[in-house]
Order: structure tokens, then sequence, then C-alpha cells
């Protein structure tokens, strides 16, 4: 190999690296400070100064869709264990429900640094819109459940159409009524499942399962 590619090599997966552990000390700093959580703060966990940190994620903004990928990577490989799952139809509605609403419980400070804004954010960083930012996530989930609507789900002639309006209102319903349960805890979360599971089950019943669909 020549001397100039294996050194750029190098340099690169040594810069992936140390993005990594960026990432992990943003990560450690979002679940203890939630929303409220800062450059200066991250900064300071990774042991390196801000223009450094800047350095890699450009501002708060990059950061922040370098943080919601992550996380939503992983959130969206979850979801699609449960829909995948050789259960019946409803077991799996439930257990996509139960795997988001789990997640949040599980994270709720990574949750409301992705999806609210912190009320005293320093000065510097006031100008970051987390609607702008948190818009594009839930608009991934939902072309992601679309895509497996139509997969498993045999819709007809306007399915594709049809999968979509059905991906993005799962997705809101879903992040709806997550951050009301989160807030208040009217119920406990199989209780929320259950009723949300209710909703959903209207024309879920009349549809007919693709041939290679989980649970056929």
């Amino acid at each position: 190999m020549d001397t100039g590619i294996g050194q750029r090599e190098d340099q690169r997966q040594a810069a992936q690296r140390r993005r990594k552990e960026l990432l992990e000390a943003a990560d450690r700093v979002v679940l203890r400070d939630g929303p409220d959580a800062s450059m200066n703060a991250i900064a300071a966990e990774a042991g390196i100064t801000k223009p450094i940190l800047y350095r890699h994620f450009g501002d708060k903004s990059g950061l922040y869709r370098a943080l919601a990928k992550r996380h939503t990577d992983a959130l969206l490989a979850s979801l699609r264990a449960a829909l995948d799952a050789p259960n019946d139809r409803r077991e799996r509605v439930e257990a996509t429900l139960d795997t988001y609403l789990a997640a949040i419980e599980a994270r709720p400070q990574v949750y409301r640094f992705l999806m609210h804004p912190a009320e005293d954010a320093p000065q510097a960083e006031q100008g970051f819109d987390i609607g702008r930012h948190s818009a594009p996530v839930l608009r991934r989930l939902g072309e992601e459940l679309a895509k497996v609507i139509t997969e498993q789900l045999d819709l007809g002639p306007d399915g594709t159409e049809v999968a979509r309006v059905w991906g993005h209102g799962i997705v809101g319903m879903m992040h709806a009524a997550g951050d009301w349960w989160l807030r208040e805890r009217p119920c406990s979360r199989a209780q929320l499942v259950r009723h949300l599971t209710d909703l959903l089950w209207g024309r879920l019943t009349t549809v007919d399962d693709r041939v290679a669909a989980p649970g056929r």
C-alpha cells in the first residue's frame, strides 16, 4: 500500500475514534443535564477546549445532529426488531409501541435534549432552534415506519401513499402521547400501550398481510 494512502487511512480512523469518544462524552453530559447540556460542559467532560469541540462538530447544531443520528439509529434498530418478530399483528403493534416508550422512559434526559429546548441556554447557544432540528428526527422515523408497513401489509393500489400517511401518523401519535405520558405519568406504560393499540386497531384488522410478512 502506498505510504501516503496508509497514513491518510490511519488519520481517518483516528478521527473516527476521537469523534466517537466525543459523542460518548456528550452522551454523559446529556444524561446528567438533559436539555441544559452546553458545549462548555461537553468540552469539559471530554477534557478538551470548546474550540476543539467546534472543530469536530461546527456548533451545537452539528453536535445535535450527530447525537440525534446515534440515538435514532439505535431506536430504529429496536423498532425494526419488534416489527419483524414472528408474532401476530397485534403483538407486533404492541411491541413496537412499547419499544418506543421504553426507550424514552429509560433515557428521559436524552429524549428531552433531543425534543425540548433548554429554558436558560447560554447566550452563545440561544440561537439554537430545537424545533428545526427535532422535526427531521420525527420525519425519519415516519419514513422508516412507512417502509416497514409497505413491506408487510397489502394496502392496495394506493399502498405507498397510505403507508406514508400511516407511518407519519403513528410516529406523531407515539411522540405526542409519549411526551405527555413521560411528563404526567397518568397510567402505566403497559396501559398506555394497550390504549394506543386499541386506537390503531381499526383498519389494521381489515387489511391482509403480504406473503412474507412476519407472523404468517
